[in-house]
């Protein structure tokens, strides 16, 4: 593998889109393009003990898939306004969350979610991914 030469920049890889019916437990970096179903948003609970932020953050339980499968997005802040219901978004370096042992998917401060063109593709909802419950198994060599 060439490195690039000083003042050029590296080639950018061709991202590898993934399908919601592919994603597993625990694992990052899927590039994959979804609709939104639908948007709640989860009202802010104040900790006790805990100072409340200047802004508190705004998260919404989003329902995303494409034609293979569903799974429930955690949008935050800014997130919760492009995933809005009859949406197509983009997510980029997208990463997969336990949430009381079901599949939840994220996209943090180092993934990206943008806009694209209306998807031609119908949400599979009877495959819903986060339904499925995982156990922790603990492995002893």
């Amino acid at each position: 593998m060439s490195t690039p030469a000083a003042g050029e920049k590296p080639a950018l890889r061709k991202p590898v889109f993934t399908k919601v019916d592919q994603l597993k437990p625990v694992t990052s970096g899927h590039t994959l393009t979804v609709k939104v179903v639908s948007a709640t948003p989860v009202p802010g609970r104040a900790r006790p003990g805990v100072a409340a932020p200047s802004r508190p953050p705004r998260i919404a339980e989003c329902l995303v898939g494409d034609e293979t499968g569903a799974i429930v997005f955690t949008a935050r802040n800014e997130q919760v306004d492009l995933l809005k219901p009859g949406a197509t978004v983009i997510m980029r370096n997208a990463k997969i969350d336990m949430f009381k042992g079901s599949m939840r998917l994220a996209v943090d401060k180092w993934g990206r979610i943008e806009a694209t063109e209306p998807a031609s593709f119908t949400v599979k909802e009877d495959n819903n991914l986060s339904l499925v419950e995982y156990e922790l198994v603990n492995v002893t060599e």
